[in-house]
């Protein structure tokens, strides 16, 4: 190798190591993810040609999800599966504050339901009418394996989510692509179910439902299922107003502060007495 290639080589070589070791001492929880395709076309309405996946609906038991701050009156967002058929529900708003669950709302047709307790605060701002395209970013934040975490993604695709066992149910939802995860969380992204998947304005435009580890996917309600739900129910919710702009770069620690204002908690359910 001539000496001008080899010096052009290590140059090259010590760039790449540089950035690689500077990205990742960005955040310590929320290492920035793989390189993300930029954002394309608008994603089309739900079609019988969208992949179907398939989930086991499992017997009610004790277990921990996500839920977030709907408005100011009390009401929390959830996933149906993180609440139904449990004896107690309740939230921990704040560490070593526990708030038991007043009322529940179940939807009957997807995996959503509401929580009522007397009060919330710092409620989300939602984003249900904004054009989806693919390649845009999701910020999930939760609760995954009853633990702080988050998980940043890309939207990939409409799927129809199919539920088998115990209760059968078909929704339309949004498949989303993983590209990074909080450091150290390996495995199974259960306890994140429930939890907002916020856009990088900051605002709300899904509930994770499910996900496919070895696939590297999560999937979340849809936005009209979500306005539809909130409606039906005369749950007011906000649209407008200001919001923190989320992006690869800060969203560990935006997903902090979200659950340390009490906006993102944590939800606990008991089965048996």
């Amino acid at each position: 190798m001539r000496i001008l290639d080899l010096v052009a080589y290590l140059l090259t070589l010590g760039m790449f190591v540089l950035v690689m070791f500077s990205a990742g001492t960005r955040h310590a929880d929320a290492p920035p993810p793989l390189i993300a395709e930029e954002i394309g076309s608008e994603l089309g309405p739900p079609s019988r040609f969208d992949e179907q996946i398939l989930i086991q609906a499992q017997s009610p038991q004790d277990g921990v999800g996500t839920a977030f701050a709907v408005n100011e009156e009390g009401f929390w967002l959830t996933a149906k599966h993180v609440v139904e058929g449990c004896r107690d529900v309740g939230l921990f708003v704040r560490p070593g504050t526990y708030v038991a669950a007043k009322d529940i709302r179940i939807d009957d047709n997807s995996d959503l339901a509401l929580i009522k307790t007397n009060a919330t605060q710092n409620p989300v701002r939602f984003s249900l009418d904004s054009v989806l395209r693919v390649g845009a970013k999701g910020f999930h934040v939760g609760f995954p394996q009853g633990d702080p975490g988050e998980v940043v993604t890309q939207l990939h695709s409409r799927s129809s989510l199919v539920s088998g066992g115990g209760r059968y149910g078909r929704e339309p939802v949004l498949t989303w692509a993983e590209l990074g995860r909080t450091r150290g969380l390996n495995g199974s992204l259960g306890g994140l179910s429930g939890g907002p998947v916020y856009d990088s304005k900051g605002a709300v435009r899904g509930v994770v439902l499910a996900e496919s580890t070895r696939r590297g996917r999560v999937y979340s309600a849809a936005p009209n299922a979500i306005r539809a739900f909130l409606n039906e129910q005369g749950v007011a919710y906000t649209s407008g107003g200001p919001s923190r702009s989320v992006a690869i770069e800060n969203y560990g620690d935006e997903a902090d502060r979200a659950r340390r204002l009490g906006q993102v908690v944590k939800v606990t359910c008991r089965v048996k007495p």
